[in-house]
Order: structure tokens, then C-alpha cells, then sequence
């Protein structure tokens, strides 16, 4: 697993801090997105940062 991978043991256990929704894994954007909330959460070093003020607002094409 290279440093930029997140262990797809946490992936399965992460939801979105917004709306406790589900995830999915944008690996070229290194996010996690959450459709539902419009967000897209940086991961960094491999670490997903799952703080809403983090978060990437999506625009209208992504959602």
C-alpha cells in the first residue's frame, strides 16, 4: 500500500460527518465523496480528513 492509499478496511466504515451517508473513493481527486451532501473530503498522506470546513463543495457536474 503506497502513502497516498487509504486501507479499505476504514473505507468500509467511513460515512460522511455531514449526513452519515455513504462514501466513494475518487482515487485520481485523492476524496472521498458524498453525494448526498454535495462534499468531497480530501484525503492527505493517506489519512481521509473528514472535517466538513475541509471538505470541497461540488459543483453541479459532480453531484
Amino acid at each position: 500500500m503506497s502513502e497516498t492509499d487509504v486501507d479499505p478496511r476504514l473505507l468500509e466504515i467511513l460515512v460522511c460527518s455531514l449526513t452519515k451517508g455513504p462514501l466513494t473513493l475518487d482515487r485520481e481527486r485523492q476524496e472521498l465523496v458524498s453525494a448526498e451532501a454535495g462534499l468531497a473530503y480530501p484525503i492527505r498522506d493517506g489519512i481521509p480528513i473528514m472535517l466538513v470546513d475541509e471538505a470541497r463543495r461540488l459543483d453541479g457536474e459532480e453531484t
